[in-house]
């Protein structure tokens, strides 16, 4: 695996990271779950074929963990009502 198909490997996960991070901050709960799962998706494909280096996937690991907990509960049907 040569280094730009490594770096072309990161650049798809930090995109995804960013689209993330912007519908979070937007209150786009379906479309940062959505983005949540595709990241898990490629990052878990990225690592079954072997396009990541050790640190980066301890990395984006750590990255999705964090992800998984701080969105567990950012859906609509968990939003409390605002008038009562």
């Amino acid at each position: 695996m040569g280094i730009f198909a490594k770096r072309a490997a990161v650049r798809q996960l930090d995109e995804k990271l960013e689209r993330i991070q912007n519908n979070f901050e937007n209150n786009y709960k379906d479309a940062a779950q959505l983005n949540l799962r595709e990241f898990s998706e490629l990052f878990h494909g990225m690592c079954g074929e072997g396009r990541l280096s050790e640190k980066q996937k301890a990395y984006y690991s750590s990255k999705l963990e964090e992800l998984d907990e701080r969105l567990k509960n950012f859906t609509h049907k968990d939003q409390k009502p605002t008038w009562i």
